[in-house]
Order: structure tokens, then sequence, then C-alpha cells
């Protein structure tokens, strides 16, 4: 038995589901899968057992769980307590971001985090809001796009941060295109349920904003296509399969084949969400990097 595999059944039990284990502890689902055969046959009996697509923990391995989580608590305070005799200039700095935060923004601040503190080593992991959320055990600083939820773990910090355009996307030359160039305003959300939709993947925060804007006017859309990814719903867009729904920021280097369109009477704005899972007593890299997200308030260049 190791401290690592304790560590990784301390995930299993708190999510009990290997998969979300195995994002949570950036290991791939066979490496997670085989440290804990190991420590089932250390203990020689079961510790777990599937159900359904999660796992329940037998009696034995609830047990388990109660010191594995006490030694994983004990690591993390004695990486904070690393981190902060090395000061900001070194440590470690565990960063998650949900898809376009992780695709639109996440590379501009580390690129200017670093250069005020390039011997910090980041290690970054990325999903949509629901694997981000899943994972805050093992990060320092989430940074989410999607409503923040009402069961995140004791003690973590929820800092509003900055505002974010949700735009409908459609093919240069289709009718809602024309019909915005024409009265110089973009679409209701009515307007555009006339149209199939194509939507987020299951936990995206775009896909929970859209639903609630739409579920508030009292519009039924109508979805042709789910689909993972931002560069997903562009693609299929253009490929003709319906109006998609993406942040303005990813409409940034476009080369004109999509048009965005600004939802009317009002556009749909909401706002990222930092997440700070040791809010009382953040490491020191931790509290440098969330002073760089405070300063940056816009958008990256064009």
């Amino acid at each position: 038995m190791t401290p690592d595999q304790l560590i990784t059944f301390a995930a299993v039990s708190e999510h009990l589901n290997i998969s979300r284990a195995a994002v949570a502890l950036h290991l791939s689902q066979p490496a997670v899968s085989g440290q804990l055969r190991q420590l089932q046959e250390e203990f020689g009996e079961p510790l777990y057992r599937r159900e359904g697509r999660g796992v329940r923990l037998t009696p034995s391995g609830a047990q388990l769980a109660e010191y594995a989580l006490k030694l994983r608590e004990t690591y993390r305070q004695a990486l904070g307590y690393r981190d902060a005799l090395r000061g900001v200039a070194r440590g470690t700095l565990r960063i998650g971001a949900s898809t376009t935060v992780a695709s639109y923004l996440l590379p501009y601040l580390i690129a200017a985090f670093q250069r005020r503190f390039p011997e910090v080593e980041i290690q970054t992991a990325g999903g949509n809001t629901g694997d981000i959320v899943a994972s805050l055990a093992s990060l320092d600083v989430a940074m989410i796009e999607g409503p923040v939820g009402a069961d995140l773990p004791e003690g973590t910090g929820v800092r509003v941060w900055r505002e974010d355009e949700i735009v409908a996307i459609v093919p240069r030359g289709h009718p809602l295109a024309d019909q915005a160039s024409e009265r110089g305003t973009g679409p209701t959300l009515a307007q555009v349920a006339r149209y199939p939709l194509v939507m987020r993947e299951e936990g995206s925060g775009v896909l929970q904003f859209v639903e609630q804007s739409f579920e508030a006017v009292g519009v039924v859309p109508r979805v042709a296509l789910a689909v993972a990814g931002v560069e997903g719903v562009k693609e299929a867009v253009r490929a003709g399969m319906g109006v998609g729904f993406i942040s303005a920021m990813a409409m940034r280097h476009e080369d004109g084949a999509l048009v965005p369109l600004s939802l009317a009477p009002h556009p749909l704005t909401r706002h990222f969400s930092i997440l700070v899972p040791h809010e009382r007593a953040p490491s020191r890299v931790a509290t440098g990097f969330l002073e760089l997200c405070a300063a940056q308030t816009e958008s990256p260049a064009r």
C-alpha cells in the first residue's frame, strides 16, 4: 500500500465514479483502476462495487476512505506549507478552466503570469463546467462559465469575475444573418427557435445558460444536434446543421464564413466565476494568480 494509492482511493470515495476521479487526479482511467486493484489485493477484500455508471463503497471501503481523506488533506497542507516557504516566486499552481475560458482567456493569463513568475510550475486541467467543479479537490484555482452549483466543497470561495456575451452563429447567407443586416438588429430567441439548433454537450456552461434563457421567455427550442466543444459547434453550423450558440470570444479569429448575431432585445450576457477551493488559506502562487485575474478584466486583443 502506498500514499499515492490512498490519495487515489480518496478521490474515488469522493466522486463515487472512477472516470471523474481520474479527471480530478489528472490520471488516465486505467491508471486509477490499476491502483484500486492493487489496493484491494493489499487488503484482501472488496473496497467498492460497481453500481450503474459509478461505484459504491463497501463497509471496509468506507472505513478506509476516512483514513485516505485525512492523508490527502495532510498532503495538501504540506504542499501549501512548502509553497509558503518558497514564496510566490516558486511553487506549483494547479488551474482548472472550463472550455471557453481554457481556450480563449487562460493562455493569455498564464503567459502574463509566467512573465512575472517564470519559476512557478503551472498545471492545467480542462473540461466543461461540470468536469471542473468535479475536480475542485485537486485544484488551486478553478475558472468556470456555467452557473455555480450549491454543492461545492466546504471552504470553496466564489468570485464573480468578468462579463461574457453569448451569441448565435449562422453561416454567411443564412436568413437570420440577412435579416439582421437589413434591420440593424439581431434576432430574438423566438425567431432563432424557428430553426434547428446545435447545442453544447451536457455539463456545458453555455448549454445551461442558453437553456435558462429560452425557458425565461417561454420558448421551447428544437435541438438538432448536441456536440462537445466550441469548435464542434462551429463546424456543425458550417455544415448547415443549424444555429449554434457560443461565446463571442470564440469568434475572434474567424474568417467570415460564420456570422455572430447578438440576441434582441437584450444581448445574452453572463459572468464567469473563479472558484478558490481553499479560500481561507490560498497558496501564495494562487493569490498571485488571482490578483492578476482581478487586474485583467478586458478581453485579449483581437
